[in-house]
């Protein structure tokens, strides 16, 4: 087991140390675990069910209407009284905490839609009879994935330019500020509202689309390091030695860069799900249906005679982009070099 240097115990030692931070993560992954096995905890179908002394998991599996005497070959509807009575009367079903997906309706409601929270829907339903709960939890998810996706791919996209511009300086540098300049002066949402009108949006088109202008907040971070590291003793040797280009950016001076680099991945986590959040509150985001909290706080706007709506998703929001901003200091904090 690899020990760690005195360096990488005393960034550990100050993270841990900014209890608000290091709690704060923990919490974060603790929710965004539960997240990821959201199929689980909100789902329109058993996770386990017994028929005529056989195991099935529906949630799994896709099991025909067929297998419980009914006459279609298409997945089984478990909601379906028959189905449910079919299976009660052979065996037993496990369901889900809560037993609606993202995209359940439920058309046993006693007053019209959105529905008050309830003993069924524990937050409500919005204005199509879904279950509030289940939206939070999947739109928890989608959003936290697709804000890691993009920063990843910003990372990518803005280390390699911020080290191409650092590290051969001159014309490549100049031409690289001025792009920059011109590029971050356009105005952002705009562009973003009319390329998303322009495609039929998906998770991978908006992803690529918010690209475009994302990768630009750690241009200028890489760039003063490698401007600074390009002249130092070990990047001469390097040269003098016959190493490529290639293998001296990002072998030898990348890894110094990265430290900066670390600090700011939260804080871009938190603008990329703020940006898909306001895409998806103006209509031009992800594609109707997605369990969005975007798409929950516009419904919240649309009927205020439904706080629990505006409430639950504000409320998830909040808390998520609120656990990734203290983790950002805590993580600041620890590679700061004055904090012994």
């Amino acid at each position: 087991m690899a020990t760690l240097s005195p360096i990488q115990q005393r960034r550990l030692r100050n993270f841990r140390n900014n209890r608000r931070g290091y709690w704060s993560l923990w919490i974060f992954l603790v929710l965004f675990g539960l997240s990821l096995c959201a199929e689980l905890i909100a789902n329109d179908k058993p996770l386990v069910l017994s028929y005529k002394d056989q195991l099935y998991f529906p949630v799994f599996q896709t099991v025909s209407e067929e297998t419980f005497g009914g006459f279609l070959p298409t997945e089984a509807d478990y909601r379906d009284p028959f189905i449910d009575n079919e299976i009660k009367a052979h065996g037993w079903m496990v369901w889900p905490p809560i037993r609606f997906s993202y995209d359940t309706i439920n058309y046993d409601l006693d007053v019209p839609s959105p529905a008050p929270p309830s003993a069924v829907n524990w937050l409500g339903t919005d204005d199509q009879g879904r279950d509030v709960a289940a939206r939070v939890i999947y739109g928890f998810r989608l959003s936290v994935i697709f804000g890691l996706t993009l920063t990843f791919a910003s990372c990518i996209v803005g280390v390699a330019a911020g080290a191409l511009q650092g590290y051969y300086g001159g014309k490549v540098d100049l031409l690289g500020q001025r792009f920059i300049e011109v590029w971050s002066g356009l105005p952002v949402l705009y562009l973003l509202i009319i390329l998303s009108s322009i495609v039929e949006p998906n998770f991978w088109w908006l992803l690529g689309i918010m690209l475009l202008f994302s990768w630009m907040g750690l241009v200028d971070v890489v760039r003063a390091e490698f401007l600074r590291a390009r002249n130092f003793e070990y990047v001469k040797a390097a040269r003098a030695l016959g190493l490529d280009n290639g293998k001296i950016m990002f072998r030898h001076i990348l890894p110094n860069a990265m430290v900066a680099t670390l600090t700011f991945l939260p804080f871009i986590l938190t603008g990329a799900i703020t940006g898909l959040t306001s895409l998806d509150f103006l209509g031009f985001g992800l594609p109707p249906g997605s369990p969005s909290l975007g798409e929950l706080i516009a419904q919240g706007k649309a009927n205020l005679q439904a706080p629990w709506l505006g409430i639950s998703a504000f409320v998830s929001l909040s808390l998520m982009l609120t656990l990734l901003v203290f983790t950002g200091e805590a993580v600041r904090d620890a590679f700061d070099p004055r904090k012994s």
